[in-house]
């Protein structure tokens, strides 16, 4: 599956912090039973690559990828754990480069044109922007799109089921991604039929 058709799956990728590596399966399920098929399960906890593991295994009918990827180290171990994408929270030319040599979709992150550019040049096409709101948000992504009318973005950072909408109208963005469909503490608490909730209010909402 090409970068942009993973992308495509959803118009919104939830971003998952894995707390506790036993509750990962009826996280993910929960958020599959509200309509989701595609996870970002952040590198930001010890049991993150376990769980995407666990989680590629048990549930294959979820496309399943690793965020907050910072080198080609990580970028690996997300592929052998079964990752089918990677998206880092920005870019330089040695991971960049490296990142090339390892087969898996990679989405680097952008905040500026000359990161854009950079990305460009190593042939990435598909970007996270990030952080989105604090990077100029909606008014940015829309400055984007003359000079980089090739490029498609999935925002991430700071978007919620209040912007979401305002930025998926824009052309030259395929996807969100957030951590709204999955809150820490519903997590802990292990409040599953909220979890599901949130996703089918989430997704009817963007699709009204």
């Amino acid at each position: 599956m090409q970068t942009k058709e993973i992308l495509k799956i959803s118009k919104i990728i939830p971003v998952v912090t894995i707390y506790d590596l036993n509750t990962s399966i009826e996280l993910a399920q929960a958020l599959l039973k509200g309509g989701i098929k595609i996870l970002e399960i952040t590198l930001r906890t010890k049991d993150a690559i376990k769980a995407i593991k666990l989680i590629s295994n048990e549930i294959p009918q979820i496309t399943i990828g690793a965020g907050t990827v910072l080198n080609s180290k990580m970028l690996e171990e997300a592929k052998n754990a079964g990752a089918k994408f990677a998206i880092s929270p920005g870019l330089n030319p040695i991971f960049a480069q490296e990142a090339k040599t390892i087969d898996i979709n990679l989405i680097p992150g952008v905040a500026t044109a000359s990161e854009i550019m950079l990305a460009l040049e190593f042939g990435y096409k598909n970007l996270k922007f990030f952080p989105a709101q604090a990077s100029g948000g909606v008014n940015m992504l829309k400055s984007f799109a003359s000079p980089f009318p090739e490029v498609k973005f999935c925002p991430t950072g700071g978007i919620d089921l209040n912007n979401t909408k305002n930025y998926l109208n824009l052309n030259n963005v395929l996807c969100v991604g957030g951590s709204w469909l999955s809150p820490k503490e519903l997590i802990l608490e292990k409040q599953w039929d909220k979890i599901t909730q949130i996703t089918q209010t989430s997704l009817k909402q963007i699709q009204s």
